[in-house]
């Protein structure tokens, strides 16, 4: 009788990741927690806590620490848990992996495409490391065709060696709806079902870190155009509500070389947007299905994704979706989105008009939205992912 394969899983990401990296990790661990004769998975954990401050001398030595713990302590712990595979969701793999075959997710090719982003010798270290490891690794998984596209263009390593497999949306399980302030003013008490708007008005939505590459600017210069457009032209403004929000959900991030908020706040007050645009900050998983099923629409207005989660995620929840015509996305959201230039502001305000004020396309939207969500789905991902995983144990490498 053959022997199971047995799979380590690199789990370290957990304890400090709030992304779309922790979703893909926390997702795939539901599933390979299920039985399965064939296959074993051993999620290997970092037991000391890890720094996630803003001292730079602290960040220094958990940089020093994420390495040891890459480097030597994680492919020692699955050489001793007789792991055949060795799965790393973060970019990075040992070099040296003591015999075990290892295969590291890229979720994207920023570390080419956005080289100013990063701190220069921690992209160092990816090239150094990350890259020579992957290089050696069984196989790569990307989520799209495009990432693995843009990965093998840029590094040099064989399409054939690297795998798009599609990701899912988050399963918000045992959510509830979060009441805002005003709401709990006007006598609502109850936060256990989808019925309560969290905003208590009309509203857009996007959901993500606020990164330079989001094009957060670009929506709320856009969204500012919608609404002045609507106050002067009466008969545009016959289906545009005239309290309509722009909702701006996720937190921003500690680097400063993506840190897109200082623009973001001047373009708000710049415009006068500061009662019409609301940040949430960061929104807990149980507070975020009631921002998708009450928001006018869900814009992705970003310059470059790996994926896109919240594109599923507005379609799992009856939103209606418009995404940026680059990257991933129009392979992600097929022809269940609007699609606009995402540096051209009048076709998106244009774009908006008409999602916002012709009810038949948003019921339209919102049908192909719950089809297209059927092809994405954990299940088959973590079923792709393992017979990977037994093509990677018997290959020669």
């Amino acid at each position: 009788m053959q022997r199971k394969t047995i799979v380590g899983v690199d789990v370290r990401d957990l304890q400090i990741s709030k992304s779309g990296v922790k979703t893909y990790l926390e997702e795939l661990c539901k599933e390979f927690a299920k039985p399965d004769t064939s296959i074993e998975f051993v999620f290997i954990r970092n037991r000391i806590p890890v720094y996630t401050g803003n001292n730079p001398w602290g960040k220094l030595f958990e940089h020093v620490r994420f390495q040891w713990w890459k480097q030597i302590m994680l492919p020692l712990k699955a050489k001793i848990k007789e792991c055949d595979v060795l799965f790393c969701t973060d970019f990075f793999v040992p070099v040296f992996s003591w015999g075990v075959k290892t295969v590291p997710v890229f979720h994207d090719a920023f570390f080419w495409e956005y080289p100013a982003h990063y701190n220069k010798y921690w992209r160092t270290l990816f090239i150094q490391l990350g890259l020579r490891a992957a290089k050696k690794a069984a196989f790569i998984v990307t989520p799209t065709k495009y990432t693995q596209e843009q990965i093998a263009r840029y590094s040099g390593i064989a399409k054939e060696k690297i795998i798009p497999i599609h990701e899912g949306p988050k399963r918000f399980e045992g959510s509830v709806t979060v009441i805002s302030e005003d709401q709990q003013k006007a006598g609502f008490t109850s936060a256990s079902s989808l019925l309560v708007n969290p905003v208590g008005k009309p509203y857009l939505l996007h959901i993500g870190t606020a990164e330079k590459r989001k094009n957060l600017p670009f929506l709320i210069k856009a969204f500012s155009e919608l609404i002045n457009a609507a106050d002067q032209n009466n008969t545009a403004a016959d289906m545009i509500p005239p309290n309509l929000c722009l909702v701006l959900a996720g937190q921003f991030t500690n680097k400063s070389t993506i840190n897109d908020a200082p623009t973001i706040m001047a373009t708000i007050e710049a415009l006068g947007l500061q009662d019409r645009v609301i940040l949430t900050g960061y929104l807990p998983d149980e507070a975020i299905p009631a921002y998708y099923t009450h928001a006018a629409c869900y814009v992705f207005p970003s310059m470059n994704e790996g994926f896109g989660i919240p594109i599923l995620e507005a379609f799992q929840y009856g939103c209606p979706v418009l995404i940026a015509n680059n990257s991933c996305l129009p392979e992600v959201a097929g022809d269940a989105a609007l699609a606009f230039d995402p540096t051209d502001q009048a076709e998106l305000v244009a774009q908006l008009k008409r999602i916002l004020t012709n009810q038949n396309l948003r019921e339209t939207l919102i049908a192909k939205g719950e089809e297209r969500i059927q092809q994405f789905t954990w299940e088959s991902a973590a079923a792709e992912l393992k017979a990977l995983f037994k093509q990677a144990h018997n290959t020669k490498l």
